[in-house]
């Protein structure tokens, strides 16, 4: 089975993001991880807000698969912000992370601003 990992943020809805990334995984027969990078408060109406992962934390997960179930593609998303942006590029290079997508959400479809 192939194994995808998505790095992205949180929809508490779950029509965006991490939840939307691993069910498409999960649709198209491939195992899905995922890194958080923000948790949002939103729904089908617009982004209410959002907090920032600390950039510790996502260092961890990602090494943490990366140690374990080491994914085969990778797909990014929600980078909120500058610092996770180079943190993630730099931990993909030197994991020497294969088939990477990039998806620089910065503006949610309501049109509040995530990046």
């Amino acid at each position: 089975m192939f194994k995808a990992l998505t790095i992205a943020g949180s929809d508490s809805s779950g029509g965006a993001g991490i939840q939307a990334d691993l069910k498409s995984f999960s649709a198209n027969g491939v195992y899905g991880m995922s890194v958080i990078t923000a948790i949002t408060a939103q729904n089908t109406t617009g982004v209410q807000g959002y907090v920032d992962v600390p950039l510790e934390y996502i260092d961890m997960q990602i090494d943490s698969v990366f140690d374990d179930i080491r994914p085969d593609a990778v797909k990014t998303g929600m980078l909120s912000n500058p610092d996770t942006v180079a943190l993630v590029a730099r931990k993909l290079h030197e994991l020497k992370a294969k088939n990477i997508v990039v998806d620089p959400v910065m503006i949610a479809k309501g049109g509040s601003q995530l990046l």
